[in-house]
C-alpha cells in the first residue's frame, strides 16, 4: 500500500496567481500518497517550474529533483527578476544576463514591441509546442507564453506565463519581472525578422543598391539611414519616428 505524505508548502508572491481552491500567500497543508519530486509536488498546483527561482525545505535550499518526505516544510519563491543567486539556489546553473525571448504563436504585439525596444525577439505565427520548447532549451531564449502547460515541461528552464491579453500590458509585466528598462535600445532590432539593425552610410560596398530602396522624394530630405543585414530592409526617420519615440519614453516612464 502507498504511502500517505502531509506536507506544509507556501507559494509567496506572485506564486499566488496560479492557485486555484487553495488559500492565498498562506500555508496550505497537503496530502499526497506515493513518493514524489518536489517539481511534480509544485507542479500539480498549478505552478510552472519555471516562475520557480528558490524552493526550500526545513529552511534549506533543494533542486527540482529532491523526493518530497512526510512532515516536511516546504517554501517556493518566484524568480528574482535579474538577481544572481547562483550558490544558493541550486535550480538553474546560472541566470541569463542577456534576456533573449521566444513567443509562442498568440503573442505578436508583444513580439513587435519587444523588438521595438531591442531585444532579441525569436517569434514566428506558426509554430508548434515541440519546436518553442526547443528553441527555448538549445538556445538559452525565455520562453514566454499564455499556456501554463507548456512551462511544465522538463526541458524548459527559463520562461514565464504573461498574465493579461492586452498587449500594452504584457509588455509591462516583462519590464518588470525582467528589470529591463535600463536596458531599452530602441530601433537596434528589425521589427520583421529580428535582425540586428546597423547604420548605412557611403562607406557600406552595397550603399548604392540599398539606396535604390529608397524612394527619390525621401533621399531628398533624410541624411540618416540604418538597415538590416538579414532581410535587407532600409530605415529612415520617418513622420512615424516622434510618435514611436514618444510611446517608448512612456514605456520607460511605465
Amino acid at each position: 500500500m502507498d504511502q500517505n505524505f502531509f506536507i506544509t508548502i507556501r507559494f509567496y508572491e506572485e506564486l499566488n496567481d496560479f492557485l486555484k481552491n487553495h488559500p492565498l500567500k498562506r500555508d496550505i497543508i497537503h496530502k499526497f500518497t506515493g513518493r514524489r519530486s518536489v517539481k511534480d509536488l509544485i507542479e500539480c498546483f498549478g505552478v510552472p517550474h519555471t516562475e520557480v527561482e528558490l524552493i526550500l525545505v526545513q529552511g534549506e535550499p533543494v533542486d527540482f529533483s529532491y523526493t518530497v518526505q512526510n512532515n516536511d516544510r516546504i517554501s517556493v519563491f518566484p524568480m528574482f527578476e535579474r538577481l544572481n543567486i547562483k550558490g544558493v539556489s541550486p535550480l538553474r546553473e546560472s541566470p541569463l544576463r542577456e534576456s533573449r525571448f521566444v513567443l509562442d504563436v498568440h503573442l505578436g504585439k508583444l513580439a513587435r514591441d519587444l523588438r521595438m525596444l531591442g531585444f532579441d525577439t525569436d517569434y514566428k505565427r506558426f509554430r508548434d509546442d515541440s519546436e518553442l520548447v526547443g528553441i527555448s532549451s538549445l538556445e538559452n531564449r525565455i520562453l514566454l507564453t499564455r499556456d501554463r502547460q507548456l512551462l511544465m515541461r522538463k526541458i524548459v528552464t527559463h520562461g514565464f506565463i504573461i498574465r493579461s491579453d492586452d498587449p500594452k500590458i504584457q509588455l509591462r509585466e516583462v519590464l518588470d519581472r525582467l528589470d529591463l528598462r535600463e536596458e531599452i535600445k530602441p530601433f537596434t532590432r528589425c521589427l520583421i525578422c529580428n535582425g540586428r539593425i546597423d547604420e548605412l552610410t557611403n562607406e557600406n560596398e552595397s550603399y548604392s543598391d540599398f539606396m535604390k530602396i529608397v524612394p527619390p522624394n525621401v533621399q531628398i530630405w533624410a541624411r540618416e539611414y540604418t538597415y538590416c543585414p538579414l532581410c535587407l530592409k532600409v530605415f529612415w526617420k520617418g513622420s512615424h519616428y516622434e510618435s514611436l519615440m514618444k510611446r517608448i519614453r512612456q514605456i520607460r516612464d511605465l
